[in-house]
């Protein structure tokens, strides 16, 4: 299996394929699942909450304002597309 298979450039931009896992115990990059990366985050899946809270999670993650973080696909999935316009910090780490 590709180790990047859940994210690639975009000139800038970064697209990164992401499996959530809400209301967890808190908020962290986990790891890979499958071919995408898992995310927990401590926001119920309700009223867009995990939406939000993940937007936010990621925005602060990658240094850059919430707008810059935009959901392209599955706002009601656990399964999303996510594109990160700009980013400041490129990396990503997680323990495995």
């Amino acid at each position: 299996m590709d180790e990047k298979s859940y994210y690639r450039w975009q000139g800038d931009n970064l697209l990164l394929e992401l499996y959530i896992r809400p209301r967890a115990s808190k908020d962290a990059i986990v790891g890979q699942h499958g071919d995408r990366l898992k995310i927990t985050i401590t926001a119920p899946p309700v009223e867009d909450k995990a939406n939000k809270h993940l937007i936010k999670f990621l925005a602060k993650y990658f240094g850059v304002p919430q707008n810059q973080v935009k959901i392209v696909k599955g706002e009601t999935s656990k399964n999303k597309s996510i594109l990160v316009f700009a980013p400041k910090n490129r990396l990503l780490e997680f323990k495995p």
